[in-house]
């Protein structure tokens, strides 16, 4: 990376520990309203306990050898989405969060 390029530099979080406290606690229960709710899919890894891309990808690397197996076929896509939020209409985000999990108010806003 160029050192003279201010593009290779990335932003440092200014969050107060107070903030990233807050964070954490909303998180925490939002996860057990969606858990609770049964709105998470089973095989979600992200955000959850004892579940990571390790997880996942065993998961994936087992499935195919069964699909054979028992003669079935497997493809495998894979996606590069680490930008996708980027591009989501808030608005949308917003009316799906309110009619998909019940969430509204204070907590959308």
């Amino acid at each position: 990376m160029d050192p003279e390029d201010v593009r290779s530099f990335r932003p440092i979080s200014n969050l107060s520990v107070v903030s990233k406290l807050l964070e954490r606690l909303v998180a925490r229960q939002l996860l057990e309203y969606l858990d609770r709710s049964g709105l998470l899919p089973r095989l979600q890894s992200v955000y959850r306990a004892c579940h990571s891309t390790e997880t996942a990808v065993l998961k994936v690397l087992s499935d195919i050898p069964l699909d054979i197996d028992a003669g079935d076929r497997s493809a495998l896509v894979l996606l590069d989405l680490s930008a996708a939020f980027d591009t989501v209409d808030h608005d949308i985000l917003v009316r799906r969060l309110e009619t998909s999990y019940g969430l509204s108010g204070s907590v959308v806003q």
